[in-house]
């Protein structure tokens, strides 16, 4: 199968091409930055095009000479608006629409749209508040389709050894003695990058998920403070996990946020926070894979990091 992915520098992103890659597809990722995608060329069946995903016209050439397209464009920090800022507007909510568009010009069936577990236009926050718009946009685009074959994908938070979750908890406990932390109490249901790139491949051609959502998490649900302390521990740095009010989490992120680099936290990630981010469904019921529990995985790559010093 010939499939573009898009977004595919990112982090699922290079767990799925890696995954495609292995399995003989044909695979094209289009990037602006060359350079970062590089080493995704070690798989013969992998092709980095420089391209601009959000010009019609390199869309198109994209789309012509493809049979499936997964969109896996998300960003989680963008300035304030309403109902979400314009950075959230672009890469949430048009580009979704502008890839729809392009596959029913170019007569690309299928498409996989990655979106977020939690994902509604009236969410607390404006990334998950983009989110669902995003959602609304595809399926609004192949609503007079009929043969269209879209299906629309929720993880939960992912985790993985080159994340910005696990590993961020870990360089906390490294830099502090203990780890305040707003909204601790959150319930959340970490979901293991290798198990979400397995089922988006399984998607991809399987009738029987057209036209359909799919929430993807772990087996277990944690707290957030409890994931922290885990990760702290994992990492060779025992820390307390102190719970602070969200008015004082608040004025942390917006901290953390003003910090040279990419945020850390911010508000709207705190947002987020208000609604638990678990799932009702399992993966292994339909698409027959188990999830791996974080205690499988995340304990081995953070104990490497601290072996080699990182």
């Amino acid at each position: 199968m010939r499939i573009l992915v898009i977004g595919g520098t990112g982090f699922i992103g290079r767990h799925l091409v890696a995954r495609l890659g292995v399995a003989r597809h044909q695979v094209r990722v289009p990037t602006r930055l060359y350079a970062r995608g590089r080493d995704l060329q070690v798989v013969p069946t992998v092709t980095l095009s420089q391209s601009d995903v959000y010009d019609d016209a390199a869309l198109d050439e994209l789309l012509s000479d493809c049979d499936a397209v997964v969109n896996l464009v998300g960003i989680l920090h963008d300035g304030r608006g309403r109902p979400y800022g314009r950075g959230f507007a672009r890469a949430h909510v048009e580009l979704p629409r502008r890839i729809a568009q392009g596959c029913l010009r170019n007569g690309v069936r299928r498409m996989i749209h990655v979106s977020a577990l939690g994902a509604d236009p009236g969410g607390p926050s404006m990334y998950l508040r983009s989110k669902g718009a995003g959602e609304g946009a595809v399926r609004e685009t192949f609503a007079n389709t009929p043969d269209a074959a879209w299906t629309i994908v929720r993880p939960s938070v992912v985790f993985g050894h080159d994340d910005d979750f696990t590993n961020l908890f870990a360089r906390l406990a490294r830099w502090f003695p203990v780890l305040p932390l707003a909204g601790a109490q959150s319930r959340l249901q970490p979901v293991y990058v290798e198990d979400v790139a397995a089922a988006i491949e399984t998607m991809l051609d399987n009738p029987h998920t057209y036209g359909k959502v799919y929430e993807l998490a772990g087996p277990q649900v944690h707290t957030l403070g409890a994931i922290a302390g885990m990760c702290a521990k994992w990492s060779g740095h025992p820390r307390m996990v102190v719970s602070v009010p969200i008015g004082v989490g608040r004025l942390q992120a917006a901290f953390l946020a003003c910090l040279p680099g990419r945020p850390l936290m911010t508000p709207d990630n705190l947002d987020s926070l208000k609604i638990d981010n678990v799932s009702r469904a399992s993966m292994s019921t339909e698409l027959g894979i188990i999830p791996t529990a974080m205690e499988a995985v995340v304990p081995g790559y953070l104990g490497q990091r601290r072996a080699g010093g990182r």
